[in-house]
């Protein structure tokens, strides 16, 4: 038998003042996102921004549904909407936030599972790392380096764990 460990290493900004002015626009970005989710029963919204290459930035919020599970994550969003109107241009960094009408939250925001999936698509795709900015409603972020980092065993269709 064999140990593996895998490490996760994280930038931890206590504001967005400590960002770079990009990153902080990218925030922000996100935050204006999240403020027009349609999250009527959860009552969680997330805004998701994406910086593309060519400059442009796209956004995504997650968007809810009585047909549970028919809705969609913030992050899928803004992914599949980078893809649609922008195929082959690369993704250089993304963004997530979150804030609850319900919930006390003050760890930043992170993807779930399916949405790291798919995102990793996406960086495996381009075959360039994207940086994620997770951001809490106090301002404090986390900045992983990939999208790889959040999902070490992940899938790949071609049976490559």
């Amino acid at each position: 038998m064999q140990q593996r460990t895998f490490t996760c290493s994280f930038e931890h900004y206590s504001s967005r003042e400590e960002m770079t002015p990009k990153m902080q626009e990218l925030a922000e970005a996100s935050i204006q996102a999240m403020q027009d989710a349609y999250a009527p029963y959860s009552k969680f919204n997330v805004g998701a921004a994406l910086l593309l290459e060519n400059g442009v930035v796209i956004k995504g919020n997650n968007q809810e549904n009585a047909a549970y599970p028919s809705g969609l994550c913030a992050e899928r969003v803004a992914f599949f909407a980078a893809s649609a109107n922008y195929p082959g241009v690369r993704i250089v960094a993304a963004a997530v936030t979150a804030l609850s009408a319900q919930y006390v939250q003050g760890e930043p925001v992170t993807p779930c599972g399916s949405c790291r999936q798919s995102m990793l698509e996406y960086e495996l795709k381009q075959a360039s790392d994207i940086p994620l900015l997770m951001i809490s409603p106090s301002g404090e972020t986390l900045l992983s380096p990939s999208i790889k980092q959040l999902l070490p065993l992940y899938f790949e269709s071609r049976g490559k764990f």
